[in-house]
């Protein structure tokens, strides 16, 4: 269960032992001289509501990764805007009212994408259409773009994000990876899970043409798509700093319950945040 007086915080997922949120989050409520714990816990699809239910321990919030994000979703009580318009939630923060999701991943993908000084994104591609996917049209559209082509290898599971396109104003196409060849990009997102593989011509393919690469994977890098890009000559980035920066949005709804409230000394607790990562 939640509780919004806990000092408790978690992040679950499956797997969940590459990840590097504990450290983050520990390194941030360091600097913020709160005594609060985050630890990572593997949860899978089926067992999440009841562990969410568990009488056993209460926690003042959670986040939630793969795969877990739409059932986040279900379980909220109330929702962010942007939890609601991309349907997915990364973040349960307890409230007296019970639950309210968040999805931090759009402020992730945005700063991540600022770290690597891109500011404005013309035409861009997305590879898959998962749960991350919706964020990273939500970013993109943030940033300006208005064509984005989405790689995907059912056509049937991009209506979803043509619908959200509609609602942003932007025109989502359809693509797939048997394509000989790829519109241009000037950025690409991969939403792709680290073990997911892609043949080598279509990797190919899509570094010729795709621009710079955001790959929301960390935990293992290179990915095929990275080394491809690599080969082609192309900048690509992981996505520790996607991380970095949702997980300091987290840190502001753990601490405020508002994504928008800065916490104290925030360029401190970024700068901890980012020591982490780089040192861990």
């Amino acid at each position: 269960m939640l509780n919004e007086h806990s000092t408790s915080l978690e992040v679950w997922g499956d797997p969940i032992a590459h990840s590097k949120s504990p450290v983050i989050h520990r390194a941030a409520y360091a600097v913020l001289g709160l005594d609060w714990s985050y630890d990572g816990r593997r949860v899978d699809e089926h067992s999440f509501g009841a562990t969410l239910n568990t009488a056993e321990t209460s926690w003042r919030g959670l986040s939630v990764t793969y795969p877990l994000k739409a059932k986040a979703f279900a379980a909220a009580t109330s929702r962010h805007p942007r939890a609601e318009l991309t349907g997915a939630v990364n973040t349960l923060r307890a409230t007296t009212v019970g639950p309210r999701g968040f999805n931090t991943d759009v402020d992730g993908l945005i700063g991540a994408l600022r770290d690597s000084s891109i500011e404005s994104v013309d035409r861009a591609r997305i590879v898959g259409a998962g749960a991350t996917a919706s964020s990273a049209l939500v970013a993109l559209a943030t940033l300006g773009a208005r064509s984005i082509h989405v790689v995907a290898r059912r056509p049937d599971a991009v209506l979803p994000l043509v619908e959200l396109g509609d609602r942003l104003g932007v025109t989502v196409v359809a693509a797939s990876f048997a394509e000989s060849s790829f519109a241009h990009a000037d950025v690409t997102i991969s939403t792709l899970p680290g073990d997911v593989r892609i043949a080598d011509a279509a990797a190919q393919s899509l570094a010729e043409s795709g621009g710079f690469l955001l790959d929301v994977v960390y935990g293992t890098w290179p990915t095929p798509l990275a080394s491809a890009w690599e080969s082609a000559g192309r900048s690509a980035v992981s996505g520790l700093g996607m991380l970095l920066h949702q997980a300091l949005v987290q840190v502001r709804i753990f601490v405020h319950g508002d994504p928008d409230v800065a916490v104290d000394d925030e360029v401190l607790v970024l700068a901890a945040m980012r020591l982490a990562v780089v040192g861990d």
